[in-house]
């Protein structure tokens, strides 16, 4: 554990790193913030401290996995992106031509990114998807190729 860390924050870094792509732990993260109120809910975790602690704990950890892949280079992202396609049960096609129209991955972004951080996670995205489905591109609707 670093010098600077709660117990519940090395807990909670234990757990989510058991899921094996920050493409992933973002969906998961996000998951877990309530849309009404912004506030992160995890009931064990909570159980365990308290919903003050776990909220801020995974608040924390949100900003930091959001800023992590942001730090990657392209092809890392891609990587990245690749291992959480191949974690998820649907078909790769099927998961990538919803995106196109209806891209979840915009409510994953922490409530606190600044807005030129969330402009450059939107692009970046939008170029692993198109790096990694070229397909999707060429037969999406309103899309030329």
């Amino acid at each position: 554990m670093r010098s600077d860390e709660t117990p519940a924050a090395e807990l909670w870094s234990r757990t989510l790193h058991q899921i094996p792509s920050l493409f992933g732990r973002l969906a998961y993260l996000a998951s877990l913030r309530d849309p009404n109120s912004g506030q992160y809910l995890h009931f064990g975790f909570a159980q365990r401290f308290s919903d003050r602690e776990a909220d801020r704990t995974i608040r924390r950890s949100h900003i930091n996995t959001f800023t992590d892949w942001l730090c990657y280079s392209l092809e890392q992202q891609r990587e990245d992106m690749e291992a959480y396609l191949s974690g998820e049960n649907r078909p790769r096609r099927e998961i990538l031509a919803a995106w196109r129209e209806w891209p979840p991955y915009l409510n994953w972004l922490p409530a606190q990114s600044r807005a030129a951080d969330r402009m450059l996670f939107q692009q970046d995205v939008e170029i692993v998807l198109s790096l990694i489905s070229p397909e999707i591109d060429a037969s999406s609707p309103g899309r030329t190729a």
